[in-house]
């Protein structure tokens, strides 16, 4: 057994996704998202991929490495899609073996709702492999800093925020080291009755959260250490600015939403 967390590992690269300014891609993010819920129609569905898989070459990340950062996730959807094959029935009758009976209405149930959920996995996969946590935190920072007029405090959730992505690979990896630790000294994860194999887990968990107990304790003093404060006024070592490809982009996004909406009242 084994845990592969690459979901939130930064790739460098050069390519035009990389370029743009981190809250244009936050926001395209969004917008892919919604665009993604708001296909119900073949059509609208061919047309998000198609944008998807575009986004997917210019971040010029090996598509490999894109689906490898959220092969788990997508082997979720997976399961459910067939789940809803099997289970969902409506429409023609396509497939009839025994107590299987495969309808029209329930493949493409599964096709819909698995291709929507891929979609946004894997637009969400490009934004963390084409981003840096730093950059993710000034993006947040800065789209909710209107916020900060009405008391909010912004400042401190982009700190969450950062110090989560932070440690996302570092417990990753921890986690792994917990496993095959375990392993070597005789757990078995895959067999035995479910009280055996939550005592398996158990011998991993608990480590793992006393592990993330001690990074806390270590960041908080040294924020401490730094004299840091929360919500002081502070610059930027790497000013953000919106560029003519940052509109760009973010009117494709626009676009495409528009398109699938006039698709579905055509339809």
């Amino acid at each position: 057994m084994a845990i592969r967390i690459s979901m939130g590992q930064y790739v460098p690269g050069d390519s035009p996704v990389h370029r743009l300014d981190p809250r244009a891609k936050a926001v395209g993010t969004l917008l892919a998202m919604v665009a993604a819920i708001v296909a119900s129609e073949p059509a609208q569905l061919a047309c998000c991929a198609a944008a998807v898989a575009l986004l997917v070459g210019l971040c010029r990340v090996p598509p490999r490495r894109v689906l490898a950062s959220v092969s788990s996730v997508l082997a979720f959807l997976a399961v459910i899609a067939l789940l809803n094959v099997f289970f969902v029935r409506g429409g023609a009758v396509l497939l009839s073996l025994g107590p299987v009976v495969v309808t029209e209405g329930g493949l493409w149930g599964a096709l819909l709702y698995a291709g929507r959920f891929a979609l946004l996995v894997l637009v969400g996969a490009v934004l963390m492999l084409t981003t840096t946590p730093t950059q993710l935190t000034d993006a947040f920072e800065s789209l909710l800093s209107p916020l900060a007029r009405l008391g909010a405090p912004v400042h401190d959730l982009a700190m969450v925020m950062s110090l989560a992505l932070r440690f996302v690979p570092t417990l990753g990896e921890e986690a792994q080291q917990a496993l095959e630790a375990q392993a070597a000294r005789g757990a078995s994860f895959e067999s035995g009755g479910p009280a055996a194999r939550l005592r398996a887990a158990l011998s991993v968990v608990v480590p793992l959260f006393a592990a993330a107990l001690r990074h806390a304790d270590a960041v908080a003093l040294a924020l401490d250490a730094r004299c840091y404060e929360g919500g002081a006024s502070r610059s930027h070592f790497h000013e953000m600015r919106m560029r003519g490809a940052d509109v760009a982009y973010l009117v494709a996004w626009f676009a495409l939403l528009a398109a699938l909406v006039a698709l579905g009242l055509v339809a």
